[in-house]
């Protein structure tokens, strides 16, 4: 995690970075449900594939079949390079697969543009179904960069 935050750091996104240790803390944080009741509603989301308890495909299908949780992009970034990996998350809709770079430099790289892309050059909703504003946030799964 600490190369996730430097990066965000060395590319100055002002973004609140929130972490779940699981699949099943995930969706409790984006349901904002049990300890994540007052959660903020992320702008986006950094999927792994690789989660306990509940796979990063299966995250990913339950927020895209959850009509208040359907339209918030979803890039995955993971070290799957498996075909049936990508297809499948395409097939669930998520906006991006990213191979996770192994090289920090790279690495830092792919997290700009990430930033320019997503939360810079692309115009998000910024009011969810419920009329909560959405936050300059990103979730991001834990187990993602250890």
């Amino acid at each position: 995690m600490l190369l996730t935050r430097e990066a965000f750091a060395q590319h100055h996104m002002d973004v609140h970075l929130h972490v779940a240790r699981d699949g099943e803390e995930a969706m409790r944080f984006m349901r904002r449900t049990g300890e994540f009741a007052s959660a903020p509603r992320p702008t986006l989301v950094l999927l792994d594939l690789n989660l306990p308890r509940r796979s990063g495909l299966e995250v990913l299908a339950e927020l895209k079949a959850d009509p208040g949780l359907q339209t918030i992009p979803v890039v995955v970034l993971t070290t799957s390079r498996a075909e049936q990996d990508i297809l499948r998350s395409y097939q669930l809709h998520a906006n991006a697969y990213i191979i996770k770079p192994f090289d920090a430099g790279q690495f830092s790289a792919a997290i700009g543009q990430l930033d320019e892309f997503f939360l810079t050059l692309v115009q998000l909703r910024n009011k969810g179904p419920d009329l909560h504003e959405y936050t300059s946030s990103a979730v991001i799964w834990a187990r993602i960069w250890t």
